[in-house]
């Protein structure tokens, strides 16, 4: 029997409230951190998506954490689209600032709102594709089950939307079904709706890996060769020797004890990437050791964005090259202050954006007639190396692929099945063999949402028979 996955924001969350009390002289940082994520999380909310106000209050303690015992003051400012969290008499507040298109940037601690000139700033409007047929919009989206196989997925549904109290746990708020291409179920709740955005978090690493893909197939980035980090080329430097998928698959070696470390900073503090990531220390030789480090995906973007060359134009890059091509034109992936995109877990999403990227995965990289991935890509992702996480994991027994967590042979999924996976119960599963993508967002703690479960149930409801993997034309 599989152990139940453990929900990755749950550990966030108690590392976010222990914060003031790990060691003397640490309460005041912790308050910082907590006031950058505040900051973040309403400017995202407010200015980057189509939820109401009322419920990105609602949410923030589920994504910011517990709030100190420390009085805080918020301002928002509608006209320069900046809030600002003020948390300490002596320093100036954490600030959020936002770029039309592209979700807001946590300015680092101590920093005013003058460093926010260096952000980049390119001209981003998303397309207005709803009108447009399913996929690329929202016309003609659904497609109706027989009747018996609709009562048995609305079934499952029910119990997923009862939350702690039903068969799977969790707190869910959006589930999208499709198969064969099409939605065949769909149900919001707790406020949300198709065309609001929520924080993936982890699930931001498989777009970061889609991303990635997408160099690989214009030849700016070799999965084999050493990563392209101008910081590793002295010679001599042992992180030379790291790879683009030694990056992918979380084996890089660079020192972390975990999933908070060193990322919490860049999370929390708005410290860049370039600073806390790029120049980390080697803690083991590359490709021999498996740690789920969010700095490793943000690694490998890093060295997508020093390939391309192209800095003035790379922050439309994911939206150009990727994200507006599948329609996904209300996913917005945010940066740090330098100008590097947080993949490892910083991008606002739906839930009909990720089935999008789920069938761009069953189609093994071709969209509209345009491949967009290498071919094999899916199986590139969806392939376990030796090096594997240890039991528990964080995937709880699923393994790891390439940003993607393994769910092959659990709970009944078939052997190919794998999933996005983000904390507080963020999943897209793709089971090509089913022609089937399983969305499931929530705002989960204690208990954890029984992912393998529930998509097995959806799968035997809607999908029981095998199906030929088929390519959107």
């Amino acid at each position: 029997m599989h152990a139940k996955p453990v929900a990755v924001l749950a550990i966030l969350a108690v590392t976010v409230a222990a914060a003031a009390q790990r060691a003397p002289g640490t309460a005041r940082h912790g308050t910082a951190q907590y006031a950058g994520m505040r900051a973040l999380h309403l400017c995202t909310g407010y200015f980057a998506t189509e939820a109401p106000r009322a419920l990105i209050d609602a949410t923030i303690e589920a994504n910011a954490g517990p709030a100190p015992a420390t009085p805080m003051r918020t301002e928002v400012d509608e006209r320069a689209r900046t809030v600002s969290v003020r948390y300490a008499a002596d320093m100036p507040p954490r600030i959020a600032v936002s770029r039309a298109g592209m979700g807001c940037t946590m300015l680092p601690i101590g920093a005013d709102v003058a460093l926010a000139k260096q952000l980049i700033r390119v001209p981003l409007e998303a397309p207005r594709l709803d009108d447009r047929s399913w996929p690329m919009g929202d016309r003609d989206a659904r497609a109706p089950l027989p009747a018996r196989d609709e009562a048995a997925v609305e079934r499952v549904l029910d119990a997923a939307f009862e939350d702690e109290k039903g068969a799977y746990g969790g707190k869910t708020w959006g589930v999208v079904v499709l198969h064969d291409g099409k939605i065949v179920a769909e149900r919001y709740s707790h406020g949300f709706a198709r065309h609001i955005a929520a924080r993936t978090n982890s699930m931001c690493k498989s777009l970061g890996a889609t991303l990635v893909g997408v160099g690989v197939r214009t030849g700016r980035v070799d999965l084999n060769r050493p990563a392209p980090l101008a910081e590793w080329r002295t010679p001599g430097d042992p992180r030379g020797a790291i790879t683009t998928d030694n990056l992918l698959r979380m084996t890089s070696g660079l020192y972390s004890d975990g999933p908070q470390d060193p990322q919490v900073e860049i999370y929390r503090s708005g410290a860049a990437i370039a600073d806390i990531a790029a120049r980390n220390m080697m803690d083991a030789q590359p490709g021999t050791r498996f740690v789920y480090a969010g700095t490793d995906t943000n690694l490998a973007m890093r060295g997508l964005r020093q390939a391309l060359s192209e800095d003035a134009a790379y922050p439309a890059f994911p939206y150009r090259a990727l994200l507006w091509k599948l329609g996904m034109t209300r996913t917005v992936v945010e940066t740090d202050w330098n100008n590097d995109f947080i993949v490892s877990g910083q991008c606002w999403s739906t839930a009909r954006d990720f089935a999008r990227l789920g069938m761009l995965y069953l189609a093994d990289g071709r969209w509209n007639g345009e491949r967009l991935l290498p071919a094999g890509w899916t199986t590139y992702v969806s392939s376990p190396l030796s090096v594997q996480p240890k039991r528990p994991s964080i995937g709880g027994d699923a393994g790891y692929g390439a940003q993607f967590w393994l769910f092959g042979g659990m709970d009944g999924l078939p052997s190919d099945a794998f999933s996005a996976f983000g904390a507080m119960g963020q999943y897209a599963v793709i089971v090509p063999s089913r022609n089937l993508v399983v969305v499931r967002r929530g705002l989960d703690h204690d208990p954890p949402f029984r992912i393998q479960k529930f998509a097995a149930d959806v799968m035997n409801a809607v999908a029981p028979q095998p199906a030929s993997r088929k390519e959107l034309r």
